[in-house]
């Protein structure tokens, strides 16, 4: 999804900057709730306010709703065919292609420094090989980047 708001909304229509996307990114992974209805969310109320994040927020859960519910009802009816089950490999593949693209696009935003590669890869680490808590990660990154940034504007300053 993130590459689709990417393209959409930041670059098509402009209504919010590249800079805003790394914002919609960090919000949506920190709130609960799938990233598409938080940044939809975000993106219409920082264009419209309360009445359009509501109508994105509509907008991004109805069709998929309906298309799951459908899909759900008539799934139990074919899940066994071999070509469901390799469409849906299929569909893995596609969703894998998607993330990676967005990790390079984020990354290609990102501060470029030894602070952030560090933080990258004890997060990485952390999730990865020791299981922790997503949100306490995500939540030690940026109290890291903040202390960070704040100890780079002293040495700035002085």
């Amino acid at each position: 999804m993130i590459p689709l708001i990417q393209r959409d909304i930041s670059e098509k229509k402009k209504w919010i900057s590249d800079g805003d996307i790394l914002e919609i990114v960090a919000i949506a992974e920190s709130t609960p709730g799938p990233i598409a209805i938080n940044a939809a969310t975000f993106v219409g109320y920082k264009v419209c306010g309360f009445l359009g994040a509501l109508a994105s927020t509509l907008g991004v859960v109805l069709p998929s709703f309906t298309i799951i519910l459908i899909i759900a009802s008539v799934l139990r009816e074919f899940q066994n065919y071999k070509a469901v089950k390799y469409a849906f490999f299929g569909i893995r593949a596609g969703v894998l292609a998607l993330i990676v693209k967005a990790i390079v696009s984020m990354f290609k935003q990102c501060r470029h420094d030894a602070v952030s590669y560090i933080i990258m890869a004890v997060a990485f680490i952390a999730v990865t090989v020791f299981g922790a808590n997503m949100l306490a990660v995500i939540i030690a990154c940026a109290l890291m980047g903040l202390i960070s940034s704040v100890i780079s504007e002293r040495r700035v300053k002085k």
